[in-house]
């Protein structure tokens, strides 16, 4: 609780360090990313993890829910980002185009495209629905850290290694 700062609940289940968090977009539930290849969803409520998504190859570094809450992208050390449906813990689509690890994902606010940012000085723009990426987004002198959409999903904000944040169209 933050009015008094007392711990409500672990999630305690993975077995190294948990490199990133996310709550649902109804606040129920809660995704964390962690370098033991997994992602795991959570119920906020028990602390109970409902499901595990596996297939990363290497450390989960990044991990976002769609809007929906029904989906989330993950970003791994293995160069690739995945779609996952979170009924079922299914990999619906693998995201590969950049060349070294993905820091950071975001959904856009429609959830139909996902924004990845990597280590390989670039963000990629995807197209969930195809798994296809729309635009390469390049300019950095260093890796990309952190990436989010604009509320209208027109514009994309990215954070670098190289001390600069940059505004694309």
């Amino acid at each position: 609780d933050l009015e008094t700062g007392k711990e409500i609940r672990r999630l305690a289940g993975h077995t190294t360090l948990v490199l990133s968090v996310a709550f649902s977009p109804d606040g129920r539930r809660a995704l964390t990313g962690c370098f033991d290849k997994t992602a795991r969803l959570w119920d906020l409520e028990t602390g109970k993890e409902i499901r595990r998504l596996a297939g990363h190859t290497d450390g989960v570094l990044s991990v976002a829910f769609s809007p929906d809450g029904r989906r989330a992208v993950t970003g791994s050390d293995d160069r690739t980002a995945r779609l996952w449906d979170l009924e079922t813990g299914q990999e619906i689509r693998r995201l590969e185009g950049h060349t070294d690890r993905v820091w950071s994902v975001a959904f856009s606010p429609e959830g139909r495209r996902a924004l990845t940012g990597s280590q390989d000085k670039t963000a990629l723009l995807w197209d969930l629905e195809t798994g296809q990426e729309m635009r390469r987004l390049e300019g950095h002198a260093s890796r990309v850290w952190s990436v989010a959409f604009s509320p209208d999903g027109r514009r994309a904000l990215t954070g670098s290694h190289d001390e600069t944040a940059r505004l694309w169209d």
